[in-house]
């Protein structure tokens, strides 16, 4: 559809406003996506806001991101069709927005559609009154040109002529509507609100171990037992959850007394095999590198194919783990097949960050005018055999379950998009081939690895690569440098090079969030840069997240300038989004734009802010002995505590704060250089030490002054004398050997007790 034929302004057959799509202005490649449609969009502004106020408009309000599905259905369907224009135009305020560079306005109406339809995603579609509270909301609505809607689906024409007609009719009434609706909102909103601080001295009195056990028992209810992972379909990877479960037993042995062994070895051998299904499965991009966003069904085989940088970077440390946990080359293959994604084009951004995502959504052929969901990722049996050579092909398709009429079921293709295509997952082994096809195994294997390759080559060649966006994140891009900081170490004796090229890159995306989105000034983050910085500020995440790869950076290298850059933005953090009345971290600042002021504390698609503030907390009070952080990391996990007592599988991030706060957090502190010492930091390096941190004085480390003079133990350290000590509450343990290390981070406080 030509939309650039379309008329981009509209006069309200009601009032003289006029409307002109105004998304030009904007820097989002998801917002710019929608510049040329007849839709006069406005974008989140005091301005546009101030529009609907004075001409008592409605706000349509559309929120998506460039990567999603859907959100383009919608597009063809609805925001390029001109009967749908007219009554936007005419009759609402129309706003688009990217949910990377809002979250928090994206967060405040998702949680209306969530509570008033049962279920959420995008896009996300709210109806606002002039006061910016909702009355109607949902995701996807079929369009006038919809080939899928059915008769019993409420088109999205139908909704805005009720919409419209209800508004010109009722609005004192959908007023009133809307005003209990946010009033009921602010009440749910009020979790973690609620201060319980005065009634105690600041400990987590109430957030026992036990707890680990009780969210542990959810997911083992909820395993699936024949495909893995958790629940039935759609299966998303949520590697908050499996980290949780897989970090179970390498807590101090307090925690394994509490949950139970065979729990916790129960919830490793579910992780892994959760793991290896989705690195087997059509989730994982078999050909090229990385994870697609989740699966449509239940074993993993077909992806909803859209790429995010955010999942990328939760899945490599899991892997990570998986891989020291066990020593599978399985998981190190994934773990490098991951950070190669992250560390090359497209995702690899020449400036030294990372960006934000793959659409899921392409041209199969260049010169095809129409994109399909997949086009880049799926195959016929009939180009397998012609690039690949008919036995060869046929070998392949055989690991991977490619057949003649493709393996894409007609109930999860609903506009004919995969027939007769075939997305890739693995469903042989190659000694099974070796049998039937009579060759040797290792004949086998070259012929898969040689075949990968040549399948890769005819892909990037042949087929235009989804679109990319763009944007990078500093949430994103926070755990993205730290997962590769911790990676380039864990290989550091497996493949050098690589692991240079991994901290390098986990270097220079620090570097370039600190030059280009950090201001030394005032110590705050810009959240987005494209183009140069965007227009948001950093939110709560984008501060915890960035503050969390920061330590992972200084753990990798034992620069010091990393934890004192840490600690200014901790600062901030602590100023800007404090809740001083009931503990935790607001999401936001106050606005005038939002109306409610959420407080992030359960997990979603990314680990919560809180979760995350709180382990950063304990860790950086561990790596300067200062109490003040443990207290604070105890407060924050304290406004949550009635959530988290009811329901604990829903904040898996908090959950080390948990033991923390009941255990404590040990610093190992490594001085001087020699054979010992280096023995040491390799040993701890191959370990998953969830419950300590690790400091480098003297020699060995890159610098360490400021990170001496802030921690008043380290003053009287002799740093160039080589000792391993494992320190905790200013009491460091001297001369320890590499196995009393280990020991030392495992064993029970002996002040502890543990019911």
């Amino acid at each position: 559809m030509e939309t650039q034929a379309f008329s981009t302004s509209a006069t309200s057959a009601q009032d003289d406003l006029k409307l002109t799509n105004r998304l030009s202005e904007s820097r989002s490649p998801y917002v710019r996506q929608h510049m040329n449609n007849p839709v006069a969009w406005q974008m989140w502004t005091p301005e546009t806001l101030a529009l609907a106020k004075k001409h008592n408009r409605l706000v349509f309000l559309s929120v998506g991101y460039s990567a999603c599905h859907w959100c383009h259905v919608m597009e063809r369907e609805s925001f390029e069709n001109q009967e749908v224009a007219n009554i936007l135009n005419n009759h609402f305020v129309p706003i688009k927005i990217d949910r990377e560079e809002r979250p928090d306005v994206d967060r405040i109406y998702m949680n209306f559609v969530q509570v008033t339809t049962g279920s959420g995603g995008w896009p996300l579609n709210v109806f606002l009154t002039p006061d910016l509270e909702p009355i109607f909301g949902g995701t996807y609505w079929p369009g006038p040109t919809s080939a899928t809607a059915h008769a019993d689906h409420i088109g999205f024409v139908d909704i805005l002529q009720k919409i419209q007609s209800a508004w010109k009719t009722q609005a004192q009434k959908c007023k009133e509507d809307a005003k209990g609706i946010t009033e009921t909102m602010k009440a749910f909103a009020a979790d973690g609100t609620i201060s319980r601080l005065g009634d105690s001295d600041g400990e987590t009195q109430g957030l026992e171990i036990e707890l680990l056990e009780d969210a542990y028992e959810h997911y083992a209810r909820k395993f699936d037992t024949k495909h893995a992972g958790f629940g039935a379909a759609p299966k998303f990877p949520t590697p908050v959850n499996l980290s949780f479960l897989l970090r179970l037993a390498q807590y101090p042995n307090a925690v394994e007394h509490v949950v139970g062994e065979q729990e916790c070895k129960r919830a490793k051998e579910m992780v892994l095999r959760t793991l290896k299904a989705m690195a087997r499965g059509g989730i994982h991009d078999q050909i090229g590198n990385g994870f697609s966003r989740y699966s449509v069904t239940r074993d993993w085989s077909l992806p909803h194919f859209e790429k995010m940088l955010y999942d990328q970077v939760q899945l490599l440390p899991v892997y990570l783990d998986a891989y020291l946990i066990t020593k599978d080359e399985e998981f190190l293959d994934v773990v490098h097949d991951i950070a190669t994604y992250l560390t090359t084009p497209p995702l690899h951004s020449p400036t030294g960050g990372f960006f934000s995502a793959e659409d899921a959504d392409s041209l199969y052929r260049p010169n095809d005018t129409e994109k399909r969901e997949g086009a880049f990722y799926v195959w016929t049996l009939k180009e397998f055999r012609s690039i690949l050579g008919d036995i060869n092909g046929d070998i392949c398709a055989k690991y991977y379950d490619v057949q003649e009429n493709g393996n894409v079921s007609p109930e999860h293709d609903a506009h004919d998009e995969l027939l007769n295509q075939n997305v890739l997952h693995i469903r042989s082994t190659p000694e099974t081939l070796a049998k039937e096809f009579g060759l040797k195994e290792e004949e086998v294997v070259n012929i898969l690895k040689e075949s990968r390759i040549k399948l890769l080559e005819h892909r990037n060649k042949e087929r235009p690569r989804p679109a990319l966006d763009d944007k990078i994140v500093v949430a994103w891009n926070g755990l993205a440098l730290g997962a590769l900081a911790r990676t380039s170490t864990v290989i550091e004796s497996i493949d050098l090079e690589k692991s240079k090229e991994y901290k390098k890159a986990a270097e220079d995306a620090a570097s370039f969030i600190k030059k280009e989105l950090y201001n030394s000034q005032d110590g705050t983050l810009k959240r987005v840069y494209r183009e140069g910085p965007g227009d948001a500020p950093g939110f709560a995440d984008d501060y915890a997240f960035l503050i969390s790869g920061l330590i992972d950076l200084y753990e990798a290298i034992f620069d010091d300038s990393y934890l004192e850059w840490a600690e200014k933005l901790q600062k901030t953090q602590n100023e800007l989004f404090w809740d001083s009345e009931s503990g935790g971290f607001f999401s936001t600042v106050p606005s005038p734009d939002l109306i409610l002021r959420l407080k992030d504390g359960m997990d979603d698609s990314e680990p919560s802010a809180n979760g995350v503030s709180a382990q950063n907390l304990h860790r950086l009070a561990a790596l300067f002995d200062d109490a003040t952080y443990t207290d604070r990391a105890q407060k924050t996990a304290l406004s949550f505590e009635a959530e988290i007592m009811q329901h604990p599988y829903l904040f898996s991030s908090m959950m080390g704060s948990v033991v923390a706060g009941r255990l404590g957090v040990r610093s190992v502190v490594v001085c001087g250089e020699g054979e010992r010492v280096e023995k040491a930091v390799r040993e701890i390096r191959e370990r998953v030490v969830p419950n300590g941190v690790v400091a480098r004085l003297g020699a060995g480390a890159k610098s360490d002054g400021w990170l001496r003079a802030r921690n008043e133990l380290f003053k009287h350290f002799d740093a160039n004398k080589p000792r391993v000590q494992v320190c905790e509450d200013g009491v460091c343990r001297e001369e320890l050997e590499v196995e009393e290390v280990a020991r030392a981070i495992k064993e029970e406080r002996h002040d502890e007790v543990v019911q």
